[in-house]
């Protein structure tokens, strides 16, 4: 007798992943919604914003997208965290990772400023171009540097290294969950949905009880210290959307009654193309917080720490243009130091700007000071070259073979340029922005030797390499280009043009 069949039911099949992309995209949708219920004003200023963009693309049309697409640019947000030990920045990296965010820039806002700002700092951002086409969200991140004798003496580093190692910031759910995105390319519903509750949580502002005497001992040293090593939990600082014209919102949130901080910090806005990053926030409001007094009674203060910041991208500069660029800040604060009273900095630079930096995208790419993609136009002309001539008309490949200048290419119309956008961060800005935060300057000791970072030794904290952003921005040029002399079967001569004169040596070795 034959056996009895048996009716085998198919697996239930796996559940969906929610991408990387996605969790990132929805995670910075929670943390605006978490942000806009502590600080009203941040509200008021993504609401200003929106007009400003819909306002510019009205009035410049297909050209207000040339740095990004309205519906990104409407999208974005970088945010600002700050954490208080290696052991901390580890888990920061690691629940960031499950987001598809990686560490990219090392900055040091030590020597930034004047003031008492004694952290070091990366960024965690997608790193691929299609991931930041999706969603761009990224998170600045400050590292206190605890054995910085500059600030902070044997004592009050022993204290402080002991007050942060009590505190847990991240659930470990949250970091599990991380890994698991990591490991599975994103989550499942259920565990999506917990890791975006759980990550959300992590930098809300926290209700416990500041220790008074505790938290004035670090003000004193540093405001950003006591933000850091005197609460018992981290927080999102700031939350920051982005501007097509960032002059216009400046204008538009004074207008307001909204208090902004004295100027906007990086380049000036020129007649030319738009570099790097430009920034700008209203002032830190009053917060209320409860403190805990030297006899153990609870007692209601205020604070100021946290404030909303604005952004305006521009493009990315190579090393090149990055050292020009920081040349010619120091010549901008040169000539402020020797200008008539009530001079401007933005007059200053825009003048400094007008006489250094080409006046043209062109200009900036064949100086070989801008990052850009370069891709075959269609039905573009193409150039002879001086072994042959070049087909006209769109194809994946020329008849002729040589050499032809990127230069001549671009003159013609065979080649588009299209500007890379800056992902990231400058130092003196940032610093800038955290100094006219600041209701105090606090103190530091510039007898003491400080505590040496730089790119690798902050990747060894994270526990992963952090990325130069230049190289990113720089493999990127270099793809467009090959994938370009793929198209045209020729070589694409890149030398760089003549750059505006340079400063005197004089002036290059100013103090900044």
């Amino acid at each position: 007798m034959s056996a009895p069949s048996v009716l085998r039911q198919a697996p239930d099949p796996a559940p969906a992943l929610v991408p990387q992309w996605e969790l990132r995209a929805r995670f910075a949708v929670s943390l605006a919604t978490l942000y806009g219920r502590e600080v009203p004003a941040y509200t008021t200023l993504v609401d200003v914003s929106r007009a400003v963009n819909e306002d510019f693309v009205a009035e410049h049309g297909a050209d207000a997208e040339r740095l990004g697409s309205i519906s990104r640019v409407t999208a974005e947000r970088h945010g600002a965290i700050r954490v208080g030990s290696p052991a901390e920045m580890a888990q920061v990296a690691r629940l960031f990772a499950g987001f598809g965010m990686h560490p990219v820039g090392f900055y040091d806002l030590r020597d930034a400023s004047a003031s008492s700002v004694p952290v070091v700092s990366t960024a965690f951002r997608p790193t691929d171009v299609d991931e930041l086409a999706r969603n761009p969200f990224r998170v600045f991140t400050s590292m206190l540097v605890t054995d910085d004798r500059r600030f902070f003496d044997a004592e009050t580093q022993e204290r402080l290294e002991s007050f942060v190692a009590a505190r847990e910031l991240f659930a470990p759910d949250a970091l599990a969950l991380a890994d698991l995105a990591v490991a599975q390319g994103g989550l499942a519903g259920a565990d999506a949905e917990r890791f975006l509750e759980l990550a959300t949580a992590s930098f809300a502002l926290s209700t416990e009880p500041i220790d008074r005497a505790w938290y004035a001992h670090l003000e004193a040293i540093s405001a950003v210290a006591a933000d850091i090593g005197g609460v018992p939990a981290t927080h999102i600082n700031h939350l920051t959307p982005r501007v097509l014209d960032i002059d216009d919102l400046y204008a538009r949130m004074s207008a307001l009654g909204i208090t902004m901080i004295p100027e906007i910090q990086g380049p000036p806005g020129w007649e030319g193309p738009d570099v790097l990053l430009r920034q700008t926030s209203f002032k830190a409001l009053a917060e209320p917080r409860a403190f805990r007094e030297a006899d153990g009674t609870i007692s209601s203060g205020e604070l100021r720490v946290r404030f909303g910041e604005v952004e305006q991208r521009g493009i990315a500069l190579t090393t090149a243009g990055r050292d020009l660029y920081d040349t010619l800040t120091a010549e901008v604060d040169r000539r402020l130091a020797a200008a008539p009273e009530g001079t401007t900095r933005v007059e200053v630079a825009a003048d400094v700007w007008r006489e250094h930096l080409p006046a043209t995208e062109t200009g900036l790419a064949l100086a070989g000071l801008g990052f850009f993609r370069f891709r075959v136009a269609d039905g573009g002309a193409r150039p002879s070259t001086g072994s042959g001539s070049v087909a006209t008309g769109s194809g994946s490949a020329a008849t002729g073979t040589g050499s032809v200048a990127l230069g001549d290419l671009l003159a013609s119309g065979a080649l588009v340029a299209e500007p890379i956008v800056y992902e990231d961060f400058l130092p003196r800005s940032a610093a800038g922005i955290f100094q006219s935060n600041l209701t105090d300057e606090g103190s530091r000791d510039d007898e003491q030797l400080g505590t040496p970072y730089d790119l690798e030794r902050l990747s060894a904290v994270v526990g992963i390499p952090i990325a130069d952003p230049n190289d990113l921005y720089a493999a990127q040029q270099a793809a467009s280009l090959a994938e370009a002399e793929a198209a045209l079967g020729l070589t694409i001569r890149f030398t760089t043009a003549t750059t505006p004169a340079p400063l005197s040596q004089t002036q290059e070795n100013a103090p900044a």
